[in-house]
């Protein structure tokens, strides 16, 4: 593998590829359309991981996003972020070339699509299911109407179905209130269709969120699962149940640059720009930025959370460690750090590397 002396993110492929595997064949199972978000890795050759597994569908957050991907042969792409009608000229361009789904979830997002689309696209009514960050609220019919009746007068526009985003499974206090969260976004989608299936035969509904995805077993009536961090996991998705340690593919590769006895701390070339400042909830009640591994003798060790990344500032990362694990660690040493959440650590640090030393670049940022 390449030097490392820096900050650097490490990806287990052999990891990855599991996950993919396993999330593709409980798709299978249950007869379910797998679009994964790449929002998550947002690299090319990682993509190109995923159609081993028949996936030729994908999500994505953003416009750049979708032109990136599409660039690299992706050609039936979901923008699964509500339309920023300021970016119509661009999304007509990707109509001409790809599949294109949007999202619309106001009148005002509807007239602008209606009025300046040139090429098919697909739209999807994105449903706030109880995440309360934004979307239609299920019970508004009388919105969705109005819509509807908008995306009507431009035959190029057809309507998908409804989707949502169950994010509120990623703070649950448990696994059976991530069920509870699914089951409860899932009556809602299946109401909404019931009320709609007469008019468009056709219409689909479409589920994301990795917690549900990965443990759920209700699907009834849903033709699609739309999740990412699937792909790498992470100490969130670990704490929530959803995953065991040695699904997570990534770590943060960091050098050692200083120790402080009277603090047992050791301080580490690895800060908020590189882990981003999520945070779960430690053990002993304080917040957690990592969990740790060290090198003893010719093993890799995961430290138990007496031993966590517990500040970051712009550089800096502070480890808390015991006292004997405080003799292990020596200035120079890479340690190895679990991030809390691995789709903010990807973007924030731009680019990857196998276990296997094959350098991945993530897309541009502009």
């Amino acid at each position: 593998m390449t030097e490392i002396t820096r900050p650097t993110l490490i990806i287990d492929k052999a990891v990855c590829l599991q996950n993919i595997e396993r999330m593709a064949k409980k798709a299978e199972k249950y007869q379910l359309r797998l679009r994964p978000h790449f929002k998550t890795h947002q690299a090319a050759k990682i993509g190109e991981w995923f159609k081993l597994f028949g996936i030729s569908q994908i999500t994505v957050s953003s416009v750049l996003m979708a032109e990136y991907f599409a660039s690299n042969g992706w050609n039936d792409i979901t923008l699964a972020f509500s339309l920023n009608i300021l970016e119509i000229n661009r999304i007509n361009r990707l109509a001409d070339s790809i599949k294109l789904n949007v999202l619309v979830e106001n009148k005002e997002a509807a007239e602008v699509l209606a009025l300046q689309a040139t090429n098919k696209v697909g739209v999807y009514l994105k449903i706030d299911t109880g995440y309360n960050r934004t979307g239609i609220p299920a019970g508004r019919t009388g919105r969705i109407d109005s819509i509807l009746d908008v995306l009507s007068k431009n035959s190029k526009l057809t309507f998908k179905g409804f989707l949502t985003h169950t994010g509120h499974t990623y703070n649950a206090l448990s696994t059976n209130e991530i069920f509870s969260s699914h089951f409860d976004a899932l009556l809602k989608l299946k109401k909404l269709k019931n009320n709609y299936k007469k008019n468009y035969p056709g219409m689909e509904l479409s589920m994301g969120d990795t917690p549900s995805a990965t443990i759920c077993g209700n699907f009834d009536g849903i033709d699609e699962i739309r999740p990412g961090n699937f792909v790498f996991y992470d100490l969130m998705q670990h704490n929530l149940g959803v995953c065991d340690i040695a699904d997570i593919a990534v770590k943060v590769v960091c050098p050692v640059i200083a120790k402080h006895v009277s603090r047992n701390e050791i301080v580490i070339y690895g800060g908020a720009i590189h882990f981003s400042k999520e945070t779960v909830q430690n053990t002993d009640g304080k917040e957690l930025y990592g969990r740790v591994i060290i090198k003893k003798g010719n093993e890799k060790v995961l430290l138990d959370t007496k031993n966590y990344l517990s500040r970051l500032s712009q550089e800096h990362g502070i480890i808390k460690v015991t006292p004997a694990n405080f003799k292990q660690i020596k200035v120079g040493d890479l340690v190895e750090v679990i991030p809390v959440h691995s789709c903010l650590t990807a973007n924030m640090m731009g680019h990857m590397i196998t276990t296997e030393g094959e350098f991945i670049e993530m897309m541009p940022k502009y």
